[in-house]
C-alpha cells in the first residue's frame, strides 16, 4: 500500500507578527501534522518554524532534526510551468511510494492553490498516490468572501504585468471579461506594488466596477474595504506594503 500526499494548510501570518495557530488551523489538522515524519515544501526553513509552532501544541513525533524535509524544485526565472515528468518526481514522492505519508505545505495559506506545489499534486495522481487535502486558510476565498462580490462566479488570474502600459491594458482585458460573464476577478501582487496596483485600478477601471480589497486576513489588522471605483477616488486608500494582499474586481 502506498501512503498519501497530505495538503497542509499554512497560517497567513507570513513576515507579519505570527498568529495563535490554534485559532487558524484546525486542531486535527495539527494532530496530522504533528505525526508526519516527511514534508515536501517551498522552503524548509520556514516549514520548521510552522512545526515548533505545531510542537506547542501537539508535539512531534520525531524531533525537528530528524524530520526529513525536501524542497520543491524552483523553475528559472520566467520559465513557463511545465507538466510534471514523472521520473522527475518520482523522488521526492519516494516515502510515499513506500507506504509512508508525506506532508505538502506552502509559505502561506493551502499548498496547490496560486503555489508551485500543484505541479507535486499532478505527480502524484499520475503515480496513484492518494492525495488528502486537509481544511485550513485561504487568501483568496477568505477574501472573496468578504468582498460581496460575485461568489458563484470567479476566476484567479494571478499577478498583473510590473509595466504600467501593460498593467492598465490587463486591466481592462479583466473588467471586460468580468462584465461580460459577470464574473469576479481576483488578483494578487507582492506586498511593497500593493499601493501601485491599487492606483492603476482606481485609475483605469470604469466607475461603476466594484472593487475590493483584502489585507492582513486573519490577523490583529485585517481589513475588508469594497466600493465602486467612483467612490474610491474621492476617498483614497492606504495601502499596507508589507502585508499581502488580495484585489477584486466586478463590472456592471
Amino acid at each position: 500500500m502506498t501512503g498519501s500526499l497530505l495538503l497542509v494548510p499554512n497560517t497567513l501570518d507570513l513576515g507579519a507578527e505570527a498568529a495563535d495557530i490554534r485559532d487558524v488551523i484546525p486542531d486535527g489538522v495539527l494532530r496530522r501534522a504533528a505525526v508526519l515524519t516527511h514534508w515536501i515544501a517551498e522552503d524548509a526553513r520556514t516549514t520548521r518554524a510552522f512545526l515548533k509552532r505545531v510542537h506547542v501544541v501537539h508535539p512531534l513525533a520525531q524531533a525537528l532534526q530528524a524530520i526529513d524535509i525536501r524542497e520543491l524544485p524552483r523553475p528559472r526565472k520566467g520559465a513557463q510551468a511545465a507538466l510534471p515528468d514523472r521520473l522527475a518526481w518520482q523522488g521526492l514522492l519516494q516515502p510515499a511510494l513506500a507506504g509512508t505519508d508525506i506532508g505538502l505545505i506552502s509559505e502561506a495559506g493551502l499548498p496547490a492553490v496560486a503555489d508551485p506545489g500543484a505541479q507535486l499534486v499532478a505527480a502524484a495522481h499520475a503515480l496513484g498516490i492518494p492525495v488528502r487535502p486537509l481544511p485550513g486558510p485561504s487568501a483568496l476565498l477568505l477574501a472573496l468572501a468578504g468582498s460581496g462580490l460575485n461568489g458563484q462566479s470567479f476566476a484567479f488570474v494571478g499577478y498583473l504585468p510590473q509595466d504600467a502600459g501593460a498593467r492598465s491594458s490587463r486591466l481592462r482585458e479583466l473588467e471586460q471579461l468580468s462584465r461580460r460573464q459577470q464574473q469576479t476577478q481576483l488578483i494578487i501582487e507582492t506586498p511593497y506594488r500593493n499601493a501601485a496596483v491599487w492606483q492603476a485600478m482606481v485609475q483605469v477601471l470604469a466607475e461603476t466596477t466594484r472593487l475590493s480589497v483584502a489585507s492582513g486576513l486573519t490577523l490583529a489588522d485585517e481589513s475588508v474595504h469594497t466600493g465602486t471605483v467612483a467612490q474610491w477616488r474621492k476617498r483614497p486608500l492606504q495601502m499596507p506594503e508589507r502585508t499581502p494582499a488580495v484585489f477584486a474586481l466586478l463590472a456592471n
